[in-house]
C-alpha cells in the first residue's frame, strides 16, 4: 500500500488547488499527477466522475468532490481539521459553500471573457505560446463562454458586478490578514483552502486581474501552507471575523436567491431560471450540484449537532437571513 496520497488534477483547476492547499494544511504526504477534464481515464472511471480533482488515498480509493474529501481528512487528522466541530463548523461550511458555489463563477468569467487569460491557459495546455486566434479556436475556449452563460456572467453588466464583488472580497481579506493569520482566525479552515485555490489556479496565475496591490494577500498566497504548525484559534461562533461577515452578507443578498432559485427550478424540471443579481435579471442553468452541496450543509446541521447546538445555529441563521437557504 502506498504511504502517500495522490492528487489527480491540474494546476489550472480551482478545486485541484483547493485540495492541494488543504493537503498542505493537513501536513499529509502527497504527490500530484496531471490529469485533464474528461470521463475516459481510469482515474475518472474509478472515481465515478469526469471532474477534477480526484484524490487517491493510501488504501487505493479514488475520491471526488473536495468538501466530502475534507470531511474524511478531518477524521484522519483531527488536530488539523479544517471543519471545526459544533456550530462553528456550520459557519465555516456556509462560508466555504458561498466561495465554492458562487464566487467560483468569477474565476470562470475572468478566464474565458478575457482573451489574454484564454491564451494563457491554452498555452499552458499545449506547452507552447499560442496566438489569440489559435486560443479562441481551442475546444476548451469554446466551452468557456458556455460555462459563463450557465453561471450568470454572460452579460457585461453581470461581468462587471462579478468583478466588483471579487475585489470587494479581496479588500475584506486584505484587511483581515492584517489582523489574523487566516480568514477566520489564527488557524486555517476549509475557507482558506478555497481562497488559496482561487488565487493559485486563477487570479494570481492568469494575466488578469492585476492583484499586485493586495500586498498581504500576495504574501499569504506565496507562503507555503505547510508552514502552519497546527496551532492557533478561530474566532468564536457566532460573530467570527469581519471577513466572514462580508461573505455572509454576500450569501444573504446574492447567493441565497441563487441557490433557492436553483432548487425550485430542479424541483419543477426547469432547465434554467432567472433571478435578479445585483439588481439585474440574470439567467442560470439549473444544476444538480449546488443543491447537493446545500444539502451537505443541511446534513451537518441536522446530524452533527446536539439539540442545544442546533437551536443556536438556527437562531444564527435567522439573524443572518439565511434560515430558508440552509436550515434542514
Amino acid at each position: 500500500m502506498p504511504s502517500e496520497y495522490v492528487l489527480h488534477g491540474g494546476s489550472f483547476s480551482l478545486f485541484t488547488r483547493k485540495l492541494e492547499a488543504a493537503l498542505e494544511f493537513y501536513d499529509l504526504p502527497f504527490r500530484q499527477e496531471s490529469i485533464g477534464i474528461g470521463g475516459d481515464s481510469e482515474v475518472a472511471k474509478r472515481a465515478g466522475t469526469h471532474q477534477i480533482p480526484v484524490l487517491e488515498t493510501p488504501e487505493n480509493w479514488m475520491l471526488g468532490d473536495t468538501t466530502p474529501i475534507l470531511d474524511l481528512l478531518d477524521a484522519r487528522v483531527p488536530a488539523r481539521r479544517l471543519f471545526p466541530e459544533g456550530p462553528l463548523g456550520v459557519l465555516v461550511h456556509v462560508v466555504e459553500e458561498v466561495l465554492d458555489e458562487w464566487t467560483a463563477r468569477v474565476m470562470v468569467h475572468y478566464r474565458w471573457h478575457y482573451a489574454e487569460n484564454t491564451r494563457h491557459i491554452v498555452s499552458e495546455f499545449l506547452g507552447r505560446k499560442v496566438s489569440l486566434e489559435e486560443a479562441a479556436e481551442f475546444p476548451l475556449a469554446k466551452w468557456g463562454p458556455r460555462a459563463c452563460r450557465a453561471t450568470g456572467t454572460e452579460l457585461e453588466v453581470h461581468q462587471q458586478a462579478a468583478e466588483t464583488e471579487y475585489h470587494g472580497m479581496l479588500a475584506a481579506l486584505e484587511i483581515q490578514l492584517g489582523r489574523t493569520s487566516y480568514a477566520l482566525g489564527n488557524r486555517p479552515t476549509a475557507v482558506d483552502a478555497i481562497l488559496l485555490g482561487g488565487l493559485r489556479a486563477h487570479t494570481n496565475a492568469d494575466p488578469l486581474p492585476d492583484l499586485s496591490n493586495y500586498l498581504k494577500i500576495q504574501d499569504w498566497d506565496h507562503t507555503n501552507a505547510s508552514q502552519w504548525n497546527g496551532e492557533g484559534e478561530l474566532a468564536a461562533f457566532s460573530e467570527s471575523t469581519p471577513f466572514a461577515a462580508h461573505i455572509l452578507k454576500l450569501a444573504r443578498e446574492q447567493y441565497a436567491p441563487f441557490v433557492l432559485g436553483n432548487a425550485a427550478a430542479l424541483a419543477s424540471g426547469q432547465k434554467a431560471f432567472v433571478i435578479d443579481t445585483y439588481g439585474e435579471p440574470a439567467s442560470y442553468l439549473a444544476r444538480p450540484y449546488p443543491e447537493q452541496s446545500r444539502k451537505m450543509v443541511q446534513a451537518r446541521i441536522r446530524d452533527r449537532l446536539s439539540d442545544v447546538e442546533r437551536s443556536e445555529v438556527l437562531a444564527w441563521l435567522d439573524k443572518e437571513g439565511l434560515r430558508k437557504a440552509f436550515a434542514p
